[in-house]
């Protein structure tokens, strides 16, 4: 069996063909956490996973750092440039912690801060910049009541990152789609957390971080629909192809795949308690 830490099936990409993803994964024996970015997802998350109650489908609830501001988007997936539209959401504590209450929600997530993403005025960025962290906290407090992990989010932003979090206590999680530099990893190891990789470890060389984060830290992911592996080239992406990314850890760190999944399903169980 694989366990993906970090699935989208509750987002509009799969909307039409939702069913037939699930049943895939089903019949491969691949475990999903589908992970929120809005209000709107994280209610979606929930109800799949009420939706297939007897399948080992679960939920992460949480406000995405770019659901914090209006606007219209650009960004790369994938090497295609793509538009997207956001209306700025005000996190609602009670409205999430009502979500998160269900028995298969897991974690929150994700949150986190990302600075990618830029107002046009210094000034607009440095409020932006200070309103994710201010959310960033609330969303850490909710996780603690609920004694819940975390999915953190983080582009452009790990000095940040650090800073919050090396001054929070009792708190679990997962750096989800790792870039960072061996450095900042090795800051989150320090304080306990997880280090998730995607799909980007092909495009990015992140070798040197996979080669020296313990294998008992590491978690595999998808991202889906976003970072689909070379393997399966011009597909959207979906939780099976999991195996791809457990795939090339394996070769960088000189190893069977048998031990990855063995290893990363364990940790996975371990941190989001299923």
């Amino acid at each position: 069996m694989i366990i993906d830490t970090h699935a989208h099936l509750n987002f509009n990409a799969f909307k039409n063909d939702l069913d037939e993803v699930i049943k895939r994964c089903i019949e491969e024996n691949v475990w999903v956490i589908n992970v929120s970015s809005q209000y709107d997802t994280s209610k979606r998350a929930v109800e799949i996973a009420k939706r297939y109650d007897k399948n080992k489908i679960f939920a992460a609830v949480g406000l995405h750092p770019v659901h914090l501001s209006s606007g219209v988007f650009k960004t790369k997936i994938d090497k295609e440039e793509i538009e997207f539209e956001t209306k700025e959401e005000k996190f609602d504590y009670d409205k999430y912690k009502k979500l998160a209450e269900f028995a298969k929600v897991v974690a929150i997530g994700e949150i986190g801060l990302d600075y990618y993403y830029k107002p046009k005025t210094k000034i607009n960025f440095y409020q932006f910049q200070e309103k994710q962290k201010s959310v960033l906290l609330r969303q850490i407090d909710l996780a603690k009541e609920l004694n819940l992990p975390i999915i953190f989010h983080c582009r452009m932003a790990h000095k940040d990152l650090i800073e919050i979090l090396e001054k929070q206590k009792n708190i679990k999680g997962v750096i989800h789609c790792f870039t960072g530099s061996v450095n900042d990893m090795e800051k989150y190891l320090a304080m306990g957390f997880y280090i998730g990789f995607t799909g980007i470890i092909f495009k990015l060389d992140l070798a040197e971080v996979i080669k020296k984060c313990p294998l008992e830290r590491i978690l595999i992911e998808t991202d889906c629909p976003y970072l689909t592996p070379p393997q399966q080239k011009n597909k959207r992406n979906e939780p099976i192809f999991v195996k791809y990314v457990a795939e090339r850890i394996a070769d960088i760190k000189n190893t069977n795949l048998k031990s990855i999944l063995e290893i990363t399903t364990k940790n996975a169980k371990k941190l989001f308690n299923i």
